[in-house]
């Protein structure tokens, strides 16, 4: 899948539909790409170059006949986006590596159009120290992409001891969060938001109150009901963002509230929004919104099984009708994978001792184009803010956009393509989204101004 380690002088990516999060739709352009950056971005034709035949590597790559080692990829027919951001991802590792390690996580980002992605810390040990933190991303500057890791809020997750967020930051981590739970303690999340808001780090927050869950991993409604069991009520979200909102907005901390499910939620991030919006205050409040949750209920799980088993649950048809509009009108300002990788032989328990979650890196993009942008919900330059620039922009990554001087990352889809999802280069194959055939096939990765994906 990744491309062969050719010393190159640079790229260039001719007559491509260009669009970007920031910029907006720039029409076609030729983006030259050298020394790791956008070195230059003119109209289609303005810089292409003669190449030979002779020296095709692929269908659509020649190397330049008129400037040595200079790599051409025809764009004609694709659209180039920044390199895709997912601000959520769980590779496993270390600890867990029989699920996904950080290569096999990196490859199967690469293969939808990742070039950047945050590491969750529930991992075995937690992400709670600054050794642990170098040791992922050291790791992680091995995989062709651009691995970013969190730290814990709190130490081994247990809710009770923050952890030396200084010596974090310091480390390499970019945000904060005990994804897999939340922050229960009230005051320890007050302590948290305000030494978070101090060093300019937003906390990423898993809202679910376990007080509200009798079984993880299934809405609390009819098909709960079915199986003979309550599920988790919407109620285990609703209080948490609730809460959270009323603590962020008094302590200036930003917040993200992380794959939202419920209707309510959604309504209660939209006030907070307006409300900054109507003060002329900075936004504090952000939100993601994941592809099983805009594209499935939870009737899935009689389909799915437990590949339709995640924390927090697919909801009411009412429910994702709500984070598809939340998604439009920028309620939700991010769309994360939660890319989270577990077993054939854990998947394969009953429901209520089968893990939670499923794999989605290398779907994303597809069925973000095939919820949003073909029912014309979102635009192109909308969904560039939502996979790419609205994260960086948040936690602070040199990612993002498609401007000179700005780092090579580019990810090049048909949008009038197809594909079937048939294999997976994760190690898991944890989704309901296998054997689907999807739009907007990602043809190339393109990190640092290498290419660490083809599509063969």
């Amino acid at each position: 899948m990744f491309h062969e380690d050719v010393k190159l002088r640079g790229l260039l990516i001719t007559n491509v539909h260009t669009v970007d999060g920031k910029k907006g739709d720039l029409g076609l352009r030729d983006l030259l790409l050298t020394d790791g950056i956008i070195a230059q971005i003119a109209p289609a034709g303005k810089l292409a170059l003669h190449v030979t035949s002779t020296k095709t590597s692929y269908p659509q790559e020649q190397v330049s006949d008129s400037h040595e080692n200079l790599l051409v990829i025809d764009g004609t027919g694709l659209t180039a986006f920044p390199g895709l951001i997912d601000p959520h991802v769980h590779f496993r590792d270390p600890g867990q590596a029989e699920k996904e390690d950080i290569t096999t996580g990196a490859r199967a980002a690469a293969r939808g159009g990742f070039t950047s992605v945050i590491m969750m810390g529930n991992t075995v040990p937690r992400i709670d120290t600054p050794d642990i933190i170098r040791d992922v991303i050291n790791r992680g500057k091995n995989t062709g992409i651009n691995v970013y890791t969190c730290a814990n809020v709190t130490k081994g997750m247990e809710g009770k001891e923050l952890v030396d967020m200084d010596a974090c930051i310091e480390a390499g981590a970019v945000l904060f969060t005990d994804d897999g739970l939340p922050v229960r303690d009230e005051a320890v999340m007050r302590l948290a938001c305000e030494e978070a808001a101090k060093r300019g780090k937003a906390i990423s927050l898993h809202e679910e109150d376990s007080a509200f869950v009798t079984e993880a991993g299934i809405n609390a409604g009819a098909i709960a009901k079915e199986m003979g069991l309550t599920g988790a009520s919407r109620e285990a979200e609703i209080r948490m963002v609730e809460r959270d909102i009323k603590i962020a907005e008094e302590t200036g901390c930003a917040i993200t509230v992380q794959h939202i499910s419920a209707a309510e939620s959604v309504e209660l991030i939209r006030q907070a929004v307006q409300k900054a919006e109507a003060a002329g205050t900075k936004r504090l409040i952000h939100a993601e919104a994941t592809p099983h949750h805009f594209s499935l209920t939870e009737d899935a799980v009689r389909i799915h099984g437990t590949c339709a088993k995640m924390n927090p649950p697919l909801r009411e048809e009412r429910d994702r009708l709500a984070i598809i509009e939340g998604l439009r009108d920028n309620t939700i300002d991010m769309i994360a994978t939660d890319h989270a990788p577990h077993t054939p032989e854990e998947k394969a328990r009953e429901f209520t001792k089968a893990p939670s979650g499923i794999t989605g890196l290398e779907t994303s993009l597809a069925y973000a184009v095939k919820e949003l942008v073909q029912p014309h919900i979102l635009t192109l330059p909308a969904l560039a803010c939502k996979m790419s620039y609205n994260a960086a922009l948040l936690y602070g990554l040199d990612a993002g956009t498609i401007e000179v001087g700005a780092p090579a990352d580019v990810t090049l889809f048909d949008m009038n393509g197809t594909w079937t999802f048939d294999e997976t280069v994760s190690k898991s194959s944890n989704t309901p989204f296998l054997h689907e055939t999807l739009p907007a096939p990602v043809r190339y990765t393109i990190c640092g101004g290498r290419v660490v994906y083809r599509d063969t």
